[in-house]
């Protein structure tokens, strides 16, 4: 695999009064008819000195190739020459973003769910950007999309369906964002890519199983209410009898602390509010 090597070259104004006074002395020498060596000092300037000299912008970086050889990597912005006979091709160092599609995929329950990933990335070594991969930009399309589709594989969606999982896509967005950026640092260290960030920006069931993975949501919310409206509703029953006992207001038999109990229970959980009913007998008439 081959290590990136950052050189220095020498500046390019210098190179460029050069470029002019042969210029200059081209055209004094067509002036005076000699136009053999006019001709020798103008290739010499267009062929060996004009062709070395490159500008470099900032967070931009020129990589140079010798005959096929990798010769070093120019990150310095500036002006600059350069030997004349490389090839020179430009990388930029600025930071990306990649605003991943929606994929449908399963969660590790087999739910069919939607996820996307909107990733920041940079290219951090520019010998392995060139020369390790074919296209990094495809190369790091790729990579996300599997990282983002083996991350899904290995989580529930949610605890619906695993009540053990300590970590799942919904709810553990942190961790699950770093995992993702863990991975998708390992995946693309290959290509000289280093992910900054790493985020999901889409997550949901998918269209077909929404519906009713909504309707259990509810029912799981309905029921967790309802328990703590009967836990609530037993402990205020417990507390009303204990203090009709401690005051003496009145002594129930047991038949008359069971219809009591019953009459508190339906008016404490009930959704509706209770109707009064007036009683002109006696429990035993």
């Amino acid at each position: 695999m081959q290590t990136e090597k950052i050189i220095k070259p020498p500046s390019g104004y210098l190179t460029l009064a050069i470029f002019v006074l042969l210029l200059i002395g081209s055209i004094y020498l067509f002036a005076i008819r000699e136009f053999g060596w006019a001709l020798a000092v103008l290739a010499i300037d267009l062929i060996l000195v004009l062709p070395g000299l490159i500008i470099v912008n900032p967070n931009e970086s020129k990589v140079l190739i010798l005959f096929g050889k990798y010769v070093g990597t120019v990150k310095a912005d500036g002006f600059f020459w350069v030997n004349p006979l490389t090839s020179k091709k430009k990388l930029s160092l600025r930071a990306r973003n990649l605003n991943g599609q929606q994929l449908k995929v399963n969660d590790k329950m087999g739910n069919p769910i939607e996820i996307a990933a909107v990733i920041v990335w940079q290219v951090r070594e520019t010998a392995k950007a060139s020369f390790s991969v074919e296209d990094y930009l495809q190369y790091v399309n790729v990579q996300s999309e599997a990282a983002v589709r083996h991350l899904a594989n290995s989580f529930a969606y949610d605890n619906l369906e695993d009540e053990n999982a300590q970590i799942t896509l919904k709810d553990g967005a942190d961790k699950v964002n770093s995992l993702l950026e863990d991975e998708l640092n390992e995946r693309l260290s290959r290509a000289g890519i280093e992910v900054i960030e790493a985020r999901i920006s889409h997550l949901a069931y998918a269209q077909e199983i929404a519906s009713a993975m909504l309707q259990r949501q509810q029912a799981t919310a309905v029921i967790a209410a309802r328990k703590l409206i009967v836990e609530g509703a037993v402990g205020m029953v417990e507390m009303a009898l204990e203090r009709l006992s401690e005051k003496e207001i009145v002594t129930l038999d047991e038949e008359r602390k069971a219809a009591m109990v019953s009459n508190l229970l339906v008016v404490l959980c009930g959704d509706r509010n209770a109707q009064p009913v007036v009683n002109a007998g006696t429990l035993y008439n």
